[in-house]
């Protein structure tokens, strides 16, 4: 795997390319994301770096976290998460981590949380074709039959249901970086990324492994 950072969305817009395309693009404010742990084989079994972004108040930590974060000279930091790497000689703790690792038309992952839409129906999760409107279908938004008759006399595990929609990990693999803002730290990744507007996101450089 490979070094990635931490941001957060800044909403969409668009930009023109040199022949006058609209091109959607998300902005995110990406990092910068010191390095407050380098994970070892020898001390945690694995080797690793763990990143931290968003500072907060110190009011908002606890002394432990505290203590972490002392070992790299940080300062009380929101969010922490750690990237795997085959070799961790080239960084540093308190290594500060920047948009600058990216390039233009590189080939990222970006994985956030989706927005949470609530307990939805059918139709609205799934997808679920309406019943007739009929006066007296009586089955409008209706799911139907979910069961299977008296053998096995219940309803299968994973039965598509109403249910809580959104709000789950997602990753959307394979975005191209379209312009890379190093002085204010911003990334402008084509098309859309998960989550809302303030929505936290990490993104990596796609497995080259698959392709």
């Amino acid at each position: 795997m490979a070094v990635g950072i931490l941001g957060t969305k800044v909403g969409m817009t668009q930009i023109f390319d040199e022949t006058g395309r609209a091109i959607p693009v998300t902005v995110i404010q990406a990092g910068p994301c010191p390095i407050t742990q380098i994970k070892t084989q020898q001390t945690d079994g694995y080797t690793a770096i763990q990143v931290g972004f968003g500072e907060k108040t110190q009011k908002g930590i606890n002394k432990p976290e505290l203590g972490h974060l002392a070992k790299s000279g940080s300062p009380p930091l929101r969010h922490l998460h750690e990237y795997r790497l085959e070799n961790t000689g080239d960084y540093e703790l308190g290594q500060p981590i920047k948009a600058d690792i990216f390039t233009p038309g590189q080939i990222v992952d970006v994985m956030g949380t989706s927005i949470g839409k609530g307990f939805a129906g059918y139709q609205k999760r799934h997808n679920f074709k309406r019943g007739p409107m009929a006066h007296g279908s009586k089955n409008h938004r209706a799911p139907g039959s979910t069961g299977a008759g008296t053998t096995p006399g219940r309803v299968y595990p994973g039965k598509r249901m109403a249910g809580r929609l959104g709000g789950k990990q997602i990753t959307i693999r394979k975005l191209a970086i379209v312009r890379v803002d190093a002085e204010r730290n911003l990334l402008l990744i084509k098309g859309a990324v998960p989550g809302k507007v303030g929505a936290l996101l990490s993104i990596t450089p796609t497995n080259k492994v698959g392709k």
